[in-house]
């Protein structure tokens, strides 16, 4: 019985194998000049809408990149066969699942090249036209997705089905070229994240309540940062500016410590969680195509005082507010909403802190690029563990006992 549970998994892995072999295709076919050659008609196919060029391109398409991709896919996927013969494991057939699964791609790639009508529509979803219903997919493959690869960044997005080589490379969200714009920007974690965000090849805007314009050190060299000021209950002045932003980071916070008084309560909220999310709706009008709804994002940093006592009873109250409120939103936000889980770092508002905001910055923005929607950067190992189940249930129940307000009758 053993056995057949080691080949059942075994023709899972097959499965999972032909698709390991597809995207490192894909990857190398951006860097070897003779599998270029082949690959670079898939890039000449499709308009941003995803309606080919021409029907002959098309199909030229299938026969240059689709049919060698399957046949080298179809040729190694043999491997798991022979390892299920060469160790005697029963039903041994089964093994060939991922050669079975790569046939039915390679059919489907000839049906294309030859031209056979309505093939397409059942074997090339992610290249259909039409407007975009959902926001690139985190596990899973799906249109706005695959449309990065050809209209945001072709060396990036390299997955076909499943993204786990795209989240192993760091190439599951391009940074390069995005303009993003991050609140607190006058702060230790603030200048950290514009400073790892230009490494990464981002057009930063620096948001900050400070009037000073606001300049990065990067490699000995002192690069000024395009700043703009604003202030709290002023979120609207910022509007036209926002329509310009790939990506909104609110970043900005305050730290009452131990302060309990009314106007202390007031001051936190409203800095902590209620700007923050007048900001991020503001943001959400922003999405109106299907470039915004693929490009856009928003990430929040609400910290780990969502899961775990602060020490400034304040702060992780308002900050738990925020955290509740975009879990709620993000239910249905228009675009893909990250939040950033940090724990203790270094800084004017946690001069205790244990963590340096370079490090916590430049982790959050690697995460990132691997398509984590929850970034914890964090010393403390229960956060990890409390952060996905405390989501998941809150979600969840969101969900059951929410709807969105265009569903009502």
């Amino acid at each position: 019985m053993t056995n057949f549970y080691l080949t059942f998994a075994l023709a899972l892995v097959s499965i999972l194998w032909v698709e390991l072999v597809r995207d490192c295709y894909h990857a190398l076919a951006h860097v070897v000049p003779p599998l270029y050659r082949l690959h670079i008609w898939h890039h000449k196919v499709f308009r941003p809408d995803l309606t080919p060029v021409s029907e002959e391109i098309y199909r030229q398409a299938h026969w240059y990149n689709d049919v060698p991709e399957a046949l080298v896919m179809l040729l190694l996927s043999c491997l798991p066969l022979l390892v299920s013969y060469s160790n005697d494991l029963p039903l041994p057939w089964l093994a060939s699942a991922g050669s079975i699964y790569t046939a039915v791609f390679l059919l489907g790639a000839i049906a294309r090249g030859l031209g056979i009508s309505g093939v397409d529509e059942l074997t090339d979803i992610t290249h259909r036209p039409g407007e975009f219903k959902s926001i690139p997919s985190d596990l899973f493959v799906n249109r706005p997705y695959h449309w990065r690869h050809h209209f945001d960044n072709q060396n990036a997005y390299f997955c076909g089905t499943i993204t786990l080589v795209d989240k192993f490379m760091g190439t599951a969200l391009s940074l390069k070229g995005k303009k993003v714009a991050v609140t607190g920007a006058s702060g230790t974690l603030g200048k950290a994240l514009l400073k790892q965000l230009t490494l990464a090849g981002a057009k930063v805007t620096a948001f900050t309540s400070s009037s000073q314009e606001i300049t990065l050190n990067i490699k000995g060299e002192v690069t000024p940062v395009k700043t703009i000021s604003w202030s709290i209950n002023q979120e609207d002045d910022l509007a036209r500016e926002l329509e310009k932003i790939d990506i909104l980071i609110l970043n900005h916070g305050i730290n009452v410590h131990q302060e309990r008084s009314d106007s202390a309560i007031a001051k936190s909220y409203e800095i902590n969680a209620f700007s923050s999310l007048r900001l991020m709706e503001l943001f959400f009008k922003t999405v109106k195509t299907n470039k915004d709804i693929v490009t856009k994002e928003v990430w929040v940093n609400t910290s780990e005082a969502e899961v775990n006592p602060a020490f400034s009873p304040l702060y992780e109250l308002s900050k738990r507010t925020l955290g509740d409120l975009v879990t709620l939103r993000r239910l249905d936000a228009p675009c893909i909403v990250r939040k950033l889980i940090l724990g203790p770092f270094k800084s004017n508002l946690n001069p205790i802190g244990i963590m340096s905001a370079d490090w916590v910055a430049k982790q959050i923005v690697t995460a990132a690029k691997r398509d984590f929607r929850n970034i914890i950067v964090t010393i403390n190992p229960l956060t990890f563990l409390g952060f996905p189940i405390k989501e998941f249930c809150q979600s969840t129940y969101f969900r059951f006992f929410t709807k969105n307000s265009s569903d009502k009758n």
